[in-house]
């Protein structure tokens, strides 16, 4: 169920921002919403709670948030609340961010290698990536995993590509088991 109310407000805030023209606003804007939900949990607490009348929360809401964000989604944030789906602003949040890096062609790939890399060396992945790959922009996170030994792991989605040594030791191992049985 949550999931079908994260596609269904998501999908209208992606509407409502594509509509306007202010879809780059609005997802900037949603990080900003999503940091000061991250940084304030109370704020979560107060939503959630039973006793707080929702007149309180919208009152909440646009006295946080009016000339910060944009009204438009100000507006959704007050739906949101009236609706008693708050709980669900995260799943909201991803949706929308998703649909947004979809509709622009965006990649999120996360890069994993055994040393840290330097500036010409992520450029160049991220050069590669976008010469075989679908996108014409990435979002691109790093990160070292020493145990690799070398080469590089590169996850897009649900897809793998794992070039490390560690993995082509495994392989080899396991090649040599089974030609020993």
């Amino acid at each position: 169920m949550a999931k079908l109310v994260s596609k269904t407000y998501g999908e209208a805030l992606f509407d409502l921002a594509l509509e306007d023209g202010t879809l780059t606003t609005i997802i900037k804007e949603v990080n900003v919403v999503k940091e000061a939900m991250k940084k304030n949990p109370d704020l979560l607490k107060l939503l959630s709670h039973p006793k707080i009348k929702k007149e309180e929360k919208i009152s909440v809401i646009e006295n946080i948030f009016k000339g910060r964000v944009s009204d438009s989604l100000v507006g959704f944030l007050v739906i949101v609340v009236q609706k008693d789906r708050y709980d669900d602003l995260d799943g909201i949040f991803e949706y929308f961010v998703a649909k947004v890096r979809e509709y622009k062609n965006i990649g999120v790939a996360s890069i994993t290698s055994a040393v840290e890399l330097a500036e010409e060396q992520k450029k160049q992945i991220e050069q590669r990536l976008l010469q075989t790959t679908k996108y014409s922009q990435f979002e691109l996170t790093f990160h070292v995993d020493k145990s690799l030994i070398g080469g590089l792991v590169i996850r897009i989605g649900d897809r793998v590509v794992d070039s490390s040594v560690k993995t082509k030791l495994q392989m080899l191992a396991k090649d040599l088991r089974n030609a020993t049985v």
